[in-house]
């Protein structure tokens, strides 16, 4: 119903709210409200959980404190900064129209962002670490700019923006990435969607340290800024109501709602600011909306019957946009002349006064007032400040258009247009040159930046590249890693049950111990870790407000403030976010933190990929563990969980350094190798290592194999040669049956074998790469060999490479095997539900497909009859009709 059927009993319900507002306070009226709604509900009439908020500025005129700053000069620093960023993208595309770049969005956001680096963000030098500001990416040239006038960049690499390989240190890139200006961005953002839900799980850990008692976080906020546009992306609302529900009052969202995507309307025919005021209070967010201008104060105080708020509540940002685009006649007879009040109430403003109505987003005083409540409110809530600009704001022919987001060029009128409105002294003799403009170092507007700048701790963004801290990782003949090398004494393990060993060592180290942190999707159980949860505890902000079901046993789900386990529920972007935190907390906190995030390998690099690229862009170091990877360990699982090619995608990640191992000891070796490079040697990289639940008897480290298990491969057992002999090579659990076809080969046919480890082709690959590449620019010296083609060099017979991933992982290193005949065996295909045996049967990569390989390959070399290959399908049952995995 929209008719209002008894007005007057309308206004007594809110005249009795106000009343209550103003003489009980907020809490109170939320409180009746939450009755009244539970009320409505008992009674079996469903209501919406939220609510349809009017479009006014939740502060009110009177609630507004003063304004911290001097209002003139900033304003100069806002018009310098905002020519000098547009100049910026205007000269690049000048130069080459190919570079691109992004003049609206800083344009709508500058008072966002000025009022904060003048008034609020806490530089790294605050007492307890500085703020974590995650901004939006196509703002970058606004945050340049300012960098630019204190001094931190030069005129030079203004000119290269865009352009950082055109000299050593002298391009800025396109958008904020700590991997390009590691001193400068801390966190990668234009990636949409990926910023909102790193600042989340960033705010929570900074949270868990601080309960933990690790650090003193208090006082630390992290501010995400995004668009309304980017708020579409499932990863920007898709954690809100964890951040609700971790109570993360040190977070504050700054949604820009310029209501335009990169192409148009984010909701033409609907308004965003509702839409999103009811998505963030319904996961428990504080609201506070800033929409419109100090110059609308005298309307809304004359508009004692409410028709202006009506007619707001009754227009589409559709025609907000129109409005933005056109002149103030545009305005009185489109919006004005909706209702004949509303247009007597515009009747004695004139058309100056209605030109300067602007948007909320764009009034430092209606912004600080939100900064200030969103800093002081102490309720236990995450803040979202949800503001209204114009894109592409003061650009002549630009201001408001569908197209705003894609224009990186002006004309010079355009460009004189927006230097008179702007008040920058350049003539119109240099406009052409579209000069960078700088009032001297002295000037009061430099010195006014600097100075709030040291009051507030420190410039931002300002990047840790190192820790102060220092490591030394124990030894693997210490008492940590030393029981792990001497196998599991004819006990069958899991790789995933060695790893926990292993880690379990990890934990009792006095220094490493607490620096680990445990992440998995809800899948400790299943992956073999709940004898932690009891030991460790779950981290919960709440503790445990109950007791649980399991308590008796000795294995029980323990939550409490100070746990170090992360449980994240079942969301592997989010214990992803999580592991960036944990991951970056060297730089963000000067603290390291080791993450250990534990998963299904199906849902790691395939569902998460944009984030794990993100974690090699942000430098962030820790373990991934891909748990019952392969696609024929995970018996009876079928396609959706099987992986045979997370190895494929974490091999596109420059710095992700990934594994595959067999035996408990090489995941040892594996493991203290990435805390020495990471921790010890502070080496900007992450570990992904494969595992899996399928159990056998782990052998002891044979002597001298460290070296090879860390470069990715080591003859596991040398065979004295045959007449007829092979090279086998197998990795992760596929090892097994290189080791078994290896007996078949000897005893049906006389053939022996070496067997290899291969515990990474994708570390093989990288490093014959660096070697190939040298060999490529030093044509005068002598060729270097690759160690995997060292490895090679003097072996007798084919090779046969057998894993359970796809072909095409092991075929990475054939061509640093000249004149060797290759046969790579791998699980191309969907995955399918079946025991162990039937998949490998499936997949042909077992035992007996190992053995014909070998076979085949000495027929095919010359070295063997082709009957003999035929009388091997037959003793081993292999039907030589069965179509190829991967089109059934």
């Amino acid at each position: 119903m929209t008719t209002d059927i008894n007005t007057n009993e309308t206004q007594e319900w809110l005249a009795a709210i106000d009343n209550v507002l103003k003489e009980e306070g907020s809490e109170r009226a939320k409180f009746l409200l939450k009755s009244l709604s539970q009320r409505i509900g008992d009674s079996g009439f469903a209501i919406a959980a939220g609510y349809t908020p009017d479009l006014i500025n939740t502060i009110e005129p009177e609630e507004e404190p003063e304004y911290p700053g001097d209002l003139a000069i900033e304003k100069n620093i806002r018009s310098i900064l905002s020519w000098n960023a547009a100049a910026m993208v205007v000269k690049a595309n000048r130069f080459d129209s190919s570079l691109g770049g992004h003049l609206a969005t800083y344009a709508s956001s500058s008072v966002l962002y000025e009022v904060g680096f003048n008034h609020y963000f806490k530089g790294n030098s605050f007492k307890n670490g500085g703020d974590l500001v995650l901004f939006q990416g196509h703002a970058a040239p606004g945050i340049y700019a300012r960098s630019f006038l204190e001094d931190r960049f030069t005129e030079k690499q203004l000119e290269n923006f865009r352009q950082e390989v055109a000299g050593p240190g002298h391009g800025l890139s396109s958008y904020p990435h700590p991997y390009l200006m590691p001193d400068y961005w801390q966190f990668p953002t234009v990636s949409m969607g990926l910023g909102p839900l790193q600042g989340i799980y960033q705010a929570k850990f900074l949270k868990h340290m601080h309960n933990r008692g690790l650090q003193d976080t208090e006082g630390r906020k992290v501010w995400v800024y995004c668009g309304d546009g980017e708020m579409d992306e499932p990863e920007s609302t898709g954690a809100l109501m964890i951040a609700g529900r971790e109570k993360l009052d040190n977070l504050v969202f700054v949604v820009n709602c310029n209501l335009q995507k990169l192409d148009g309307p984010v909701v033409g025919n609907d308004n965003v600011v509702r839409l999103l005021a009811n998505t963030f209070q319904g996961a428990g967010w504080n609201v506070i909306k800033v929409l419109w201008d100090s110059h609308w104060d005298p309307l809304f105080e004359k508009d004692t019957d409410g028709i202006l708020k009506k007619a707001l509540n009754e227009t589409v940002d559709g025609e907000f946009q129109n409005y933005s685009a056109n002149n103030v006649a545009y305005l009185r007879e489109h919006f004005f002349a909706k209702f004949p009040e509303l247009n007597k109430l515009a009747a004695d403003f004139s058309d100056d006064t209605l030109h300067h109505l602007q948007r909320g987003g764009h009034d430092p005083i209606k912004v600080n007032a939100a900064f200030d409540r969103a800093t002081k409110l102490n309720n236990g809530k995450p803040t979202v400040i949800i503001t209204m600009t114009v894109k592409g704001f003061a650009m002549e022919g630009i201001q408001g258009s569908n197209n705003a987001h894609n224009i990186k060029k002006m004309t010079d009128e355009q460009l004189k247009t927006y230097r008179d409105k702007l008040g920058i002294p350049i003539p119109d003799s240099k406009i052409s040159e579209v000069p960078f403009y700088t009032p001297g170092k002295n000037s009061p507007e430099v010195q006014y930046m600097l100075q709030h700048r040291e009051k507030l701790s420190g410039f931002i963004p300002t990047r840790r590249e190192r820790t102060t801290e220092e490591f030394s990782i124990p030894t693997l003949d210490s008492e940590i890693f030393a029981p792990h090398l001497k196998g599991s004494d004819e006990r069958e393990l899991s790789s995933n049950m060695a790893y926990v060993r292993v880690v379990t060592s990890l934990l009792r180290d006095k220094i490493l111990g607490p620096r680990l942190v445990p992440i998995a999707p809800d899948e400790y159980r299943t992956l073999g870790m709940e004898g932690l949860f009891a030991k460790l505890g779950v981290y919960s902000v709440s503790g445990q407000l109950y007791d649980p079901v399991d308590s008796g046993q000795l294995v029980y789900y323990r939550e409490d403030a100070k746990g170090q386990i992360l449980n994240e529920g079942i969301t592997e972007a989010g214990c992803m976010a999580q592991f960036i935190a944990a991951g970056t907390s060297y730089s963000v906190s000067n603290y390291t933190m080791i993450p250990l995030f534990l998963y299904y390998s199906m849902f790691g690099f395939q569902r998460i990929a944009d984030l794990a690229w993100a974690a090699g862009d942000i430098k962030a170091r820790g373990f991934m563990l891909g748990s019952l990877s392969g696609r024929t360990t995970l018996a009876g699982e079928g396609l959706q969980h099987m992986d045979g090619h997370s190895h494929i995608l974490s091999g596109t990640i420059p710095s992700c350094i990934s594994y595959d191992p067999t035996w408990y000891y090489e995941i040892a070796v594996i493991m203290r190798e990435g805390l020495r490079r990471m921790v010890e040697e502070q080496e900007d990289i992450y570990y992904y290592i494969t595992m899996g639940n399928e159990k056998y008897i782990h052998p002891a480290m044979p002597q001298g194999a460290e070296a090879g298990i860390i470069k990715g491969l080591y003859l596991f057992e040398k065979t004295e040669a045959a007449k007829t002999h092979v090279q086998l090579i197998g990795g992760g659990t596929i090892l097994r049956e290189v080791i078994t076809a290896a007996k078949l080969l000897k005893k049906d046919f006389g053939i022996t074998a070496d067997i290899w480890s291969a515990t990474s082709f994708n570390e093989l690959r990288r490093e014959a790469l660096d070697v190939e590449h040298w060999n490529f620019l030093h044509p005068d010296q002598t060729p270097r060999q690759p160690y995997v083609t060292e490895c090679f060099a003097n072996t007798q017979g084919p090779i046969i490479v057998a894993t359970d991933y796809m072909k095409i992982h092991a075929e990475q290193v054939q061509k640093f095997l000249p004149q060797k005949h290759f046969v790579a065996l791998g699980t191309d295909g969907y995955g399918r539900s079946g025991t162990r045996e039937q998949l490998r049967d499936f997949f042909e990569v077992d035992s007996r497909y190992i053995a014909y390989a070998a076979i085949k390959a000495l027929a095919d070399n010359g070295m063997l009859s082709k009957k003999i290959a035929s009388d091997a399908l037959k003793l081993y049952k292999i039907d030589s009709e069965k179509p190829n995995p991967i089109n059934v």
